[in-house]
């Protein structure tokens, strides 16, 4: 047995070598004593042994070794130590030619190294060597493991040992740690930059790296790594976690969808659906979703493999966000079916596309069905009416065809009246939301909107009629109070069909016999019937005269706060049905103002459900159309801030109460001009007159807005604008706009409404909406935009689309203070950046600016040139004053004329920068007017020094336009101006107007034309 001990042998192959065994391990190694670690040893053979265990000769003593060094059998021509190149293959299959390979050329071929072992004068060797050698041994036996741990060992006794780095190096190459390889010979490149094998090794490595990560991050390795991880059972929680997203992510990339789509990825996907497992489902749904998108191709084929009937069953689960989710699925789906695909397909003109009428149909049935079914819970119920609402009525009323109405109307019209008549309190009811019933009625609103005529809207009015009819059951209460329900669901839709509906023989007579019932549902029903039903003066004059009583009377007995809100409610509603008309009061002076005092009190009672509260906030809606209850109100800080805790609430049906409680405090509702001729004539009639409230006046207005402010109406109003697009109407979205534009009207109050994000809240209602909602959005964007830093008023990429806005006020329709605030805010904008300039010339502002220059209003004038002075900044811009055939040169250059110094100011540097930037501008400016001369004399004479300084910088770029034109203006009164102003003494405010002075003279000196005076 070979004992561990260390030796050191004086070799007969010319060098010094140490041999060592420890723990059965043979090592050899070249001490390199006094020579560079790098450099070649002359290594020597010895004839081949025949039983191949070493050389012929013996170590001192007479002993041979016990048995051979493993991994230095054969025979080779020449060993180096150290990190050098060699030839063969190694036994792992290296090409022993690439550097760091420590293989003998023919390794594993017979032959031998003679060795010669003395075991006189034993020596201990120090660490560092042992742990450097051990590594090379281990590395002999391919225990790269090993081979690395003694590499580690001897680089933490020394940490610029370069055979312990590079062998540690080799070790985890072969081990697959690329990365860590490539530090270890990097910190050998740099202790030895001129070793050659070092520096192609870092190259060798570095292509090695790259390719390792183009594999691991290419989208195939990915996808399939990410469903063998989430198929696993055995698979960590926070790895299926990470795996999951990064299939979302993947699935919403084209190239990762077709990937995924390629690659067997719907099956796989199905296999998610099918585990059960709420994460995986909802990963598995939300990756599809991504699939689908712009790629009717794919849409087509998912469609048909998770099938309708499972899809619409994933939405109708309980779960918020699952149901939500699928609902995302199925809006891509339909998207993709009926919308553009993405996918550009080649011979498409000469391609048959298949009709995708099928499957849209199809969708629109399942989600008909699911509105009646008990199985769906009330977010699948309100999932299915946000899709039938975006999708089944026209986006466009110019589109012809509304077949997708027609068939929901023939088809789905009943299921969804069955969805509106629904009594929350019976025990017959779906599972419903607090929203599912508003989302009904604005379907059939939105249905009824969408029809094209006459017959149309009689065959929706008869099914109606037909299914409240058949629910009136003398001997089925209930059935009743479904009827009622569906009348009040409809008056919050379509209010004329309502209308209608309420005149059918029976239905105000019911709602009148409701109220009286002893059952506390029939009271509620039949009281929200009723205030839904006075909106119009006319029902209300009837319910005023036959109901009120009644429903004083219910409020007065009635123990439940439920009824009891409601009522009040009511009769809110039916005191402020004279609206803003102070001459037509309902009840005795002072009844509204308790109506109001007992609405704030329950809406700032939080004890009370939300959906009770709620009703607080419609009757304030209607009580603050008089000007004593909103200044109440807003004095009313609780009251207030319990309103806007409301607006933020899950429960958005609150939204339009809010908005319009908003619009009557801040008065931003449309008032009709009085006429005074026309007033008198009505008295002379003796016609009643309608009166402003004392309260309504502009003092009280801006005192009420001022308190809003401070109450946090602006955080309220940009969380509102975030809600459900099937739940903020159009109407709503008006509202909104409204109270945005009555709220920036003065402009110290436009820094608080930045901060607290009403710029961004605006853009939404800016783009969609109804045409006035638009209009007054883009307003507020306006007022804002003129007076604030854009950077902050509307940070990142938000700015480029406040831009469509301001440029639609520009509209010559537009009355003029749109258009001046609009030219105000462009003006703000295209000061900031050269792609805001180039986004305003795109949305084709220029020739509405230009068309307001000519504009005989001074004001409007004014903010257009001073638009155009940042504008001509723009390469674009400045070539449109370069065209030939136009007279924009003109008009500014006689601008500069004028007598307003604003407007001289802004045309004077539009011209300092036109010059400035085209000599051929400089020669054109000559030719477009002959006053041209004495407009720049004047300019350079002003008495403002910022219009003098601009004149200035003109007559410079003459002089440096072209010498000819230079000599024309020496030769005229201007070097003599030049001159005077030159010699002045600059001070503070006249340092750059004295210095552009100066340097036109400077320039007259070049061409030869004046010299300085010893």
């Amino acid at each position: 047995m070979v004992q561990s001990h260390w030796m050191r042998q004086e070799n007969l192959l010319g060098g010094g070598w140490e041999v060592h065994s420890e723990a059965g391990w043979w090592k050899l190694t070249q001490e390199c004593s006094g020579e560079e670690p790098h450099r070649r040893a002359d290594w020597k053979h010895c004839p081949q042994r025949e039983n191949g265990r070493g050389g012929s000769g013996t170590a001192e003593g007479g002993r041979e070794p016990a048995f051979p060094a493993p991994g230095l059998q054969g025979r080779h021509k020449e060993l180096q130590p150290g990190p050098e190149a060699h030839q063969g293959q190694g036994p792992a299959g290296h090409a022993l030619s690439e550097p760091g390979s420590l293989w003998p050329e023919n390794a594993g071929s017979p032959g031998c190294l003679e060795l010669e072992k003395s075991v006189s004068n034993p020596r201990p060797m120090p660490w560092k060597d042992r742990n450097s050698s051990g590594a090379e041994a281990a590395q002999c036996q391919e225990s790269y493991v090993q081979a690395a741990s003694d590499a580690s060992r001897a680089i933490d006794i020394n940490s610029s040992d370069i055979k312990a780095l590079y062998r540690r190096c080799q070790a985890l190459e072969h081990l697959g740690k690329l990365d860590q390889a490539f530090k270890d010979v990097q910190r050998c490149a740099t202790l030895e930059p001129r070793n050659q094998n070092f520096q192609e090794t870092l190259r060798r490595l570095n292509t090695s790296i790259q390719e390792k990560l183009r594999v691991q991050f290419s989208t195939d390795s990915r996808v399939q790594k990410m469903f063998e991880i989430l198929l696993d059972e055995n698979s960590e929680a926070d790895k299926r976690e990470k795996a999951a997203n990064n299939l979302i992510v993947l699935g919403r990339e084209e190239a990762g969808a077709e990937k995924i789509f390629q690659n067997n990825g719907v099956a796989l996907l199905l296999q998610l659906l099918d585990t059960k497992k709420p994460e995986l489902v909802l990963a598995a749904v939300r990756t599809l979703s991504g699939m689908c998108s712009g790629h009717r191709a794919r849409a087509t084929v998912i469609l048909q493999a998770v099938r309708i009937d499972r899809i619409c069953s994933l939405m109708a689960v309980e779960n918020e966000e699952m149901s939500l989710a699928v609902c995302n699925l199925l809006q891509a789906i339909i998207d993709s079916l009926s919308g553009e695909d993405k996918q550009e397909i080649r011979g498409k003109e000469e391609a048959l596309v298949p009709d995708t009428k099928k499957d849209l149909k199809q969708i629109t049935s399942h989600l008909l069905d699911m509105l009646v079914s008990k199985k769906v819970s009330g977010q699948g119920r309100d999932q299915a009416l946000n899709l039938l609402n975006k999708n089944v009525p026209r986006k466009d009323l110019a589109i012809h065809d509304n077949s997708r109405t027609i068939y929901v109307v023939d088809n789905g019209l009943r299921k969804i009246l069955k969805v509106v008549g629904q009594v929350p309190d019976l025990p017959s009811c779906l599972p419903l939301t607090d929203n599912t019933r508003m989302l009904a009625s604005i379907l059939i609103n939105k249905l009824y909107d969408d029809l094209r005529c006459d017959p149309e809207r009689d065959h929706f009015r008869k099914i109606c009629e037909e299914y409240i009819t058949g629910k009136f059951d003398p001997q089925d209460m209930d059935k009743n109070l479904n009827a009622i329900q569906t009348v009040s669901g409809i008056l919050q839709g379509p209010f004329d069909l309502g209308n209608q509906l309420l005149g059918l023989k029976g239905v105000m007579e019911m709602m009148v016999a409701l109220c009286g019932s002893e059952r506390e549902t029939d009271q509620l029903v039949a009281v929200e019937a009723l205030i839904h039903a006075s909106t119009k003066l006319s029902r209300a004059t009837f319910i005023i005269t036959n109901g009120v009583s009644l429903l004083k009377q219910i409020y007065k007995t009635t123990k439940n706060e439920k009824i009891k809100i409601r009522t009040l409610v009511g009769l809110c509603k039916l005191g402020s049905a004279g609206g803003t008309d102070y001459g037509l009061r309902q009840f005795a002076e002072g009844s509204t103002e308790k109506l109001a005092k007992q609405c704030r009190k329950w809406l700032c009672n939080t004890a009370i459900d939300t959906r009770t509260r709620r009703w607080a906030v419609e009757g304030l809606a209607y009580l603050t159309l008089d000007a004593d209850v909103k200044d109440d109100f807003v004095q009313d800080v609780p009251a207030l801030q319990a309103m806007f805790e409301l607006a933020e609430t899950s429960d958005k049906t609150i939204l339009y109460s809010v908005a319009t409680t908003l619009v009557n405090c801040t008065n931003s509702y449309d008032v009709k001009e009085v006429i005074p001729e026309l007033v008198q004539l009505a008295k002379f009639s003796k016609q009643h007159v309608p009166e402003e409230h004392p309260k309504d006046k502009k003092d009280f207005i801006d005192m009420r807005v001022k308190r809003l402010l401070k109450a946090g109406v602006i955080s309220a109003l940009a969380c509102m604008v975030k809600a459900d697009s099937a739940i903020l109407t159009d109407q709503t979205k008006e509202l909104l706009a409204r109270v945005f534009l009555a709220l920036c009207d003065n402009p110290k109050d436009r820094g608080t409404i930045v901060a607290q994000g009403g710029g961004k809240a605006l853009i939404p209602l800016a783009l969609e909406g109804t045409d006035v909602g638009k209009v007054k959005a883009a307003h507020a964007l306006a007022k804002i935009a003129a007076v604030s830093n854009p950077d902050i008023a509307f940070p990142g990429e938000r700015v480029y689309e406040v831009v469509r806005p301001l440029v639609s006020l520009l509209d010559t329709q537009r009355d003029g203070l749109q258009n001046y605030e609009a030219l105000l805010g462009l003006t703000n904008l295209s000061g900031r950046s050269d792609k805001l300039r180039q986004k305003i010339f795109k949305e084709r502002a220029l020739p509405d600016i230009e068309n307001y220059m000519f504009e005989n209003h001074d004001q409007l004038r004014q903010a257009a040139t001073e638009c155009m002075c940042n504008m001509v900044l723009n390469k674009e811009v400045q070539e449109r004053f370069l065209a030939d055939g136009n007279d924009r040169l003109k008009l500014v250059v006689l601008l500069c004329g004028e007598d307003d110094d604003k407007l001289q100011n802004a045309a004077a540097g539009a011209l300092a920068m036109l010059t400035g930037a085209h000599k051929k501008l400089c020669l054109k400016m000559t030719q477009v007017t002959t006053q041209w001369l004495e407009i720049l004399q004047r300019l350079c004479l002003h008495d403002q020094l910022s219009v003098q300084h601009r004149g200035l910088v003109i007559a410079y770029n003459l002089l440096a336009a072209d010498a000819e034109l230079a000599k024309k203006l020496v030769e005229s009164e201007l070097l003599e101006i030049l001159t005077v102003v030159g010699k002045q003494e600059p001070d503070e405010k006249k340092a750059e107007v004295v210095q552009a002075a100066r340097e036109c003279l400077i320039k007259c000196m070049d061409y030869g034309f004046i010299k300085p005076v010893c």
